[in-house]
């Protein structure tokens, strides 16, 4: 059996309710290159080493596996329902059937109900799994309030019911943000952005602590392996940048675990996809922190490196995937 971490050494965040979770959760995305079987079996052995954050999402296709081990580790008392905090997300083609995606998913993972439930995007436009960059949904649309809205609204009536225990948003930015949230009849409790030294989001992430809504940041590591579409020649490889590798040789451990420390200490909960190391991306943020100066200094490495670009969520007559990011303060249509 792998090492055990004790999961009450491992820091918590907090929601603006009061609930804590573990500051650190195991992404189960596979990025078109980990089949969902191998997935499945990093959950099994993440929440046996001590893992009680998951972090699930029905396009990514592995929901039914992971409902499997889920179940098992429930009835071989491994863990308790009660200690584990699992999210899951709707996906875009599911914007108007919010339930029926929610049942499905609580189907899968054969749960009486989700942690968290996230908008995926905030855009209903599909795409296939396993695209390439250049596809294109021509049904796909730019962002609305009031679809956007209604969505949410769904998943508000669905924690009313109890299958819900917190709702969560992703993928927003600031102009979007202020359009919706006086809307909303309850607050998110988490919003996941993507985060990694070479693309800090600071202004994003002050204002979601500013609005006391818990950043989560994926690919916290800068995802090398995320799925091909997602990748073009000018990408930096945050693991490899000179500042991360000189901390990382100071502290004697890969750099992945740096970027994890960096990512705990500055607030945000992480989560990132290992089917490997992740005893040990657990195991960091519990011991050896980084000091102030080198908070600093990877602080310096902000590239505006965004790795996820959403190319195949474009709509007819959108400019480019910058479209997607209202980079210039004001949602594009």
């Amino acid at each position: 059996m792998s090492e055990f971490v004790n999961p009450e050494l491992v820091p918590k965040v907090k929601f603006y309710t009061g609930e804590e979770v573990p500051c650190i959760g195991l992404g189960t995305f596979g990025s078109d290159r980990v089949s969902a079987e191998d997935v499945a079996k990093a959950v099994d052995g993440a929440i046996r080493s001590g893992y009680r954050n998951i972090d699930c999402a029905a396009c990514y296709g592995n929901e039914d596996l992971i409902g499997d081990v889920l179940k098992n580790l429930l009835s071989e008392n491994v863990v308790k329902r009660d200690e584990l905090f699992v999210m899951t997300k709707v996906w875009n083609d599911m914007h108007r059937e919010v339930a029926k995606a929610l049942k499905k998913s609580l189907s899968d993972l054969k749960l009486d109900y989700v942690d968290m439930y996230y908008i995926h995007w905030p855009f209903p436009n599909y795409h296939a799994p396993h695209c390439d960059v250049d596809s294109r949904n021509p049904d796909s649309k730019p962002f609305s309030v009031d679809e956007f809205c209604d969505t949410y609204e769904q998943i508000a009536a669905l924690q009313k019911e109890g299958l819900v225990r917190n709702i969560g948003i992703s993928n927003l930015t600031i102009p979007k943000l202020e359009a919706v949230l006086p809307k909303l009849s309850v607050k998110p409790a988490a919003c996941e952005l993507e985060i990694h030294p070479c693309f800090q989001q600071n202004e994003l992430m002050q204002y979601l602590i500013d609005h006391d809504i818990l950043p989560v940041g994926y690919m916290p590591l800068g995802s090398p392996r995320r799925p091909e579409r997602d990748i073009v020649e000018t990408d930096i490889n945050d693991m490899a940048e000179p500042v991360i590798t000189e901390i990382a040789k100071n502290h004697g451990v890969h750099p992945a675990l740096i970027c994890l420390k960096w990512a705990q200490q500055r607030g945000e909960m992480a989560i990132p996809f290992s089917i490997h190391n992740y005893v040990a991306n657990l195991k960091c943020v519990t011991e050896d922190p980084l000091s102030d100066e080198e908070m600093k200094a990877i602080g310096t490495m902000e590239r505006n490196n965004r790795l996820v670009k959403g190319q195949v969520f474009l709509w007819p007559g959108a400019e480019s995937w910058h479209d997607l990011w209202d980079e210039d303060g004001v949602i594009v249509q």
